[in-house]
C-alpha cells in the first residue's frame, strides 16, 4: 500500500533519475514500523530488465558495517578485542612502519585511524588465501600520518580486520559473516559470490558520459562488474533493499535478530554508534565502522558505498526509528541518493540540516588555499576565485584495480568556506561535499581532506 508521501517520492526519485542520468535505483525506507521498498529503471541499458525490491545491487562500503558487526559478535565471545594489537592474531603482520605493526589495533581499523595508504586495491586471486596475500602486500603502503591521530578514509584497514575474522574463526571471511551476521538476520538476499548473485536480477554499474550536456549525457556499462575477492571484507556484499531494511531494524534495536536471538548485548550495540574518533568531510564522529552525524539535533547513523558504477547510501537515526536505503547502478548516483535522502530526512520525520554560514576570506588569504593536493586515487587542482576556491579533481585510476585506469574527470567544483580551514562544495554532482584543511603546528598547511581522504599539498 502506498500514500501520498510515497506516491511524492516515487516522483521525486524519478525526476532525479532523469536529471542524472541514473538508469536504475531500488528504496527501501523504515517509518513508524513500516516497511516501503520499490524500484525505479532498469538493471542494464544494454540488456534491460526493470528495478524492483528484489535486485541485487552491490552495496559497496555499507559492507564495512558487516565486517564490524562480526568482529563484534566475536569480541562478546572472547574471540577478539578491539584494543589488544592485532599481531596477537597475526603474528607475521608487517607494515611499513613496524612501531605501528606492534601497536595497532581493530579500533585503529574500525575508526579509520591506521594512517597507512587506505586507498589500496589489488587482486589477489580468487582462492581462500586472496585475503592473506593482501593483508602481505600491505607491508608496502607508506604510513601517512602518526597511528590514531588523524581520520582519513581508509579501505586497507578493513581488509586487515577482515584477515583477523579468518584468523580466529579458521573460516574465509565471507563464510564466516554469513554465519555470524547473515544468516542469523535472515538477509538470504545478501551475497559475496558474484557465482551466487548471477541466478538472481542483478544491477550493473554504468558511468554517465558527457553528463553536462543534457543532449549528449548517455550511461555506459562499467567493467569490470565485481570487485576482487579480496575486497569483500570492504565492499563486496550484494544485497537488496528488503535485506538492508532487515539490517537496519537489527541496528536500530537491541542486538537481537527478528527471531529473538542475542546476537549483540546492548552495550556493544551503544558502543558500535558510539563516538569513538573525531572524524570530518561531513562526518562529525565514527564509532565501530559507523559515521555520526548530526541533523535537527539528532543523531545520524549511516554507511554508503561505491563500487564500479555502483553507488549505495545507508542511514538511519534512532531516536525515530527511522532507517533508508538507496541501491543506484550508476556513479552519478552518489548524488541522486544524497538528494533523495535529504528528501526523506525533511518529509518523512522532519529532519532539516542547518544552512551552513558563510566565511568571507581576503584574496591574499585564498591564495594561501591555492596548490596541488596529492593522494591515492585522484589528485585536486585548488584555484582562488573573488569567492572562494574551485576545486578540480583529476583522477588517476586504480579502482577496483590497481592498474585500472582513471574514469571520467568530473567538472571543477565550487567551494566556499563555512568556517576557518573549513569548505563546502556548492555546486555540481559534489554539491554538499565538505572539506578540511588541516595544518602543521608552526600552521603550515599539510593536507585537503575531502570526501574523507587526506590530500597532501606538494
Amino acid at each position: 500500500m502506498t500514500s501520498p508521501l510515497h506516491e511524492a517520492l516515487t516522483q521525486f526519485v524519478t525526476d532525479e533519475m532523469a536529471h542524472w542520468h541514473v538508469p536504475g535505483v531500488a528504496v527501501g525506507i523504515l517509518h513508524n514500523g513500516q516497511e516501503y521498498t520499490a524500484g525505479f529503471g532498469v538493471t542494464n541499458v544494454n540488456h534491460p530488465l526493470p528495478v524492483d525490491s528484489d535486485t541485487l545491487f552491490q552495496i559497496g562500503s555499507t559492507t564495512k558495517t558487516i565486517t564490524a558487526t562480526a568482529a563484534m559478535r566475536l569480541v562478546e565471545a572472547g574471540q577478539l578485542d578491539l584494543d589488544t594489537p592485532i599481531r596477537r592474531y597475526l603474528p607475521d603482520l608487517r607494515l611499513s612502519d613496524d612501531a605501528v605493526a606492534e601497536r595497532v589495533t581493530l579500533r585503529h581499523c574500525f575508526t579509520h585511524t591506521g594512517g597507512w595508504m587506505g586507498d589500496y586495491f589489488d587482486d589477489t586471486g580468487d582462492g581462500d588465501d586472496a585475503l592473506a596475500q593482501y593483508v602481505a602486500r600491505m607491508a608496502d603502503l607508506p604510513q601517512l600520518t602518526p597511528l590514531g591521530e588523524v581520520w582519513s578514509y581508509n579501505n586497507a584497514g578493513f581488509g586487515l580486520a577482515g584477515r583477523v575474522i579468518e584468523a580466529v574463526t579458521g573460516q574465509p571471511y565471507e563464510d564466516a559473516a554469513r554465519r555470524l551476521v547473515l544468516e542469523p538476520l535472515g538477509m538470504e538476499m545478501s551475497f559475496f559470490r558474484a557465482a551466487d548473485a548471477i541466478t538472481h536480477r542483478c544491477a550493473v554499474g554504468h558511468q554517465v558520459l558527457d553528463a553536462e550536456d543534457p543532449t549528449k549525457a548517455r550511461a555506459e556499462v562499467a567493467r569490470p562488474w565485481a570487485l576482487a575477492r579480496n575486497a569483500n571484507c570492504v565492499g563486496g556484499l550484494i544485497s537488496t533493499v528488503k535485506d538492508q531494511l532487515r539490517y537496519a531494524r537489527f541496528h536500530l534495536g537491541g542486538g537481537e535478530s527478528e527471531s529473538g536471538e542475542r546476537l549483540l548485548s546492548p552495550a556493544s550495540m551503544a558502543l558500535m554508534q558510539s563516538e569513538l574518533a573525531e572524524a570530518g568531510s561531513g562526518t562529525k564522529a565514527v564509532g565501530v565502522s559507523w559515521l555520526l552525524g548530526e541533523i535537527g539535533g539528532l543523531k545520524t547513523v549511516a554507511h554508503g558505498g561505491a563500487t564500479k558504477g555502483q553507488m549505495s547510501a545507508f542511514l538511519f537515526v534512532p531516536a525515530r526509528n527511522f532507517a533508508i536505503t538507496v541501491l543506484t547502478n550508476a556513479d552519478r548516483g552518489r548524488t541522486l541518493h544524497g538528494r533523495v535522502v535529504k528528501w526523506a530526512l525533511e518529509k518523512f520525520v522532519g529532519l532539516v540540516a542547518d544552512e551552513p554560514t558563510r566565511l568571507t576570506l581576503s584574496p591574499q588569504e585564498l591564495a594561501e588555499y591555492a596548490g596541488h593536493y596529492r593522494a591515492a586515487l585522484s589528485d585536486l587542482d585548488v584555484t582562488a576565485t573573488d569567492t572562494g576556491l574551485m576545486l578540480q579533481v583529476i583522477p588517476k585510476g586504480g579502482f577496483p584495480k590497481k592498474d585500472t585506469p582513471p574514469g571520467p574527470t568530473p567538472p571543477p567544483a565550487p567551494a566556499l568556506f563555512t568556517a576557518p580551514d573549513r569548505l563546502l562544495i556548492t555546486d555540481g554532482p559534489s554539491a554538499g561535499n565538505r572539506g578540511e584543511v588541516l595544518r602543521a603546528e608552526n600552521g603550515e598547511i599539510v593536507w585537503l581532506r575531502l570526501g574523507g581522504r587526506i590530500h597532501r599539498k606538494s
